[in-house]
């Protein structure tokens, strides 16, 4: 297969490159690198199978080029992280809908295989936890910029499903939850990455809210596979499939844990959503998913626990930040470095 990434350098579009290009597939990733990083695709750069084009998911004439291209799309390229979302609203909706948009419209001319990455935040304000792939959506008021981007990839996904049933385009729908590993950055605000940076300096651990709200956390790793697998299988055009792990974690526990992993001295501070975002942020008190359906179809269950995770994470973490042995926590005495394990 060769594989068009959107969006493939980022954290996670770099994990699925590997991936493929593990395989044996060819792999073009387009990146304009506004939230994504040359550093995660540089070890594989030189590679024969892979080539990266440096532009929007906007321009059409490089879109329609690309596809025609390629045997699939994997269209990951989006706005990411809360603190993004929230500071740049028009950003995210021109980039998640636009985007979306050219992508769609360039394989309808020659009905190529796509794979949208959605989100477990167009369950929204939701209580029918866990969240099913057939599930009501509700959103918040769109006072709230928070919104914005669960909205906007609500109407990605409406957007993909009538390309599939009116123009016959071979779509499906992957809703990602909370998903993490190595090369994920902290910087707009991803919980895993800034907590445990945080703990490697040993500074004060900023839990946002009462730290009661609860998230699973699916290694990254875990969700390539599945994406492989939905974009793989002949069954999953006009889906919908909720993808990420079933262990449920308080952030306040999550930060516990960080902190028990890497022997910080790091104390946890709590924060008000009104100072960290904006006043009158809403926020989901539980975020689980239902994956009974990707069980069924795919055969896929995330199977890597939340502290072999954290472990490759602090790892990952303390190597980019070139911390050694006999550093302010002497790091290879307190974390176990080995890959996670299921």
């Amino acid at each position: 297969m060769k594989a068009l990434i959107t969006g493939g350098s980022g954290f996670i579009g770099s994990h699925l490159a590997d991936a493929l290009l593990a395989r044996g597939d060819d792999v073009v990733v387009l990146d304009d690198l506004s939230t994504g990083s040359l550093d995660n695709v540089r070890h594989i750069q030189g590679h024969p199978r892979f080539r990266i084009v440096i532009d929007s998911v906007q321009n059409d004439d490089v879109v329609a080029r690309l596809v025609d291209d390629c045997d699939a799309v994997f269209h990951l390229a989006a706005a990411v992280g809360v603190k993004l979302i929230v500071e740049s609203p028009v950003r995210t909706i021109e980039t998640n809908v636009r985007g979306t948009e050219t992508v769609l419209a360039a394989a309808a001319r020659q009905r190529k295989r796509v794979l949208i990455a959605s989100t477990s935040e167009v369950y929204g304000l939701s209580e029918q936890v866990p969240f099913r792939e057939d599930g009501n959506l509700v959103m918040g008021a769109t006072t709230k910029g928070r919104w914005s981007y669960a909205c906007s990839k609500a109407i990605d996904e409406f957007l993909a499903l009538a390309y599939h049933r009116e123009k016959k385009v071979p779509t499906v729908i992957v809703r990602l939850f909370n998903t993490v590993g190595p090369r994920q950055t902290g910087r707009y605000g991803m919980v895993v990455p800034t907590l445990v940076g945080q703990a490697l300096a040993g500074e004060p651990l900023t839990v946002y809210g009462n730290g009661r709200q609860t998230r699973c956390f699916g290694y990254v790793a875990d969700i390539v596979e599945a994406l492989i697998r939905v974009m793989d299988h002949p069954a999953t055009p006009g889906e919908v499939f909720n993808l990420g792990s079933h262990e449920e974690v308080s952030i306040t526990a999550l930060a516990e844990r960080i902190i028990a992993l890497t022997g910080s001295p790091s104390k946890i501070v709590y924060v008000p959503y009104s100072e960290a975002y904006e006043e009158g942020f809403e926020d989901m008190p539980r975020r689980v998913p239902d994956t009974s359906k990707a069980e069924r179809v795919l055969g896929f269950r995330a199977r890597t626990p939340l502290d072999s995770i954290l472990r490759a994470v602090i790892r990952d973490v303390a190597q980019r930040r070139g911390l050694a042995a006999g550093g302010a926590l002497d790091f290879a005495h307190r974390v176990a470095w080995a890959a996670p394990q299921a």
